[in-house]
């Protein structure tokens, strides 16, 4: 489930609230009950399998062969 980040105006509070996409919208009051609140852009990060980020090269060439492993084992 999606998680929308919020600011209060009263308080300046920031918490997040888990709702359906379809609730994106929604207002939603703060921790502290105040209604003035706004829904921040938040940043995403992506990462790839391997934890490098996405479009990394690989740092050594892959070995020939084939095997199981492209031919790092000897197989």
């Amino acid at each position: 489930m999606p998680r929308y980040e919020f600011r209060c105006r009263a308080c300046g509070a920031t918490f997040e609230v888990n709702r359906p996409m379809t609730e994106a919208g929604e207002p939603a009051s703060c921790p502290q009950g105040h209604a003035d609140t706004v829904k921040l852009l938040s940043t995403v990060a992506l990462t790839g399998r391997g934890g490098g980020s996405v479009g990394a090269l690989p740092t050594t060439p892959p070995s020939g062969g084939g095997g199981c492993c492209g031919g790092g084992c000897g197989c």
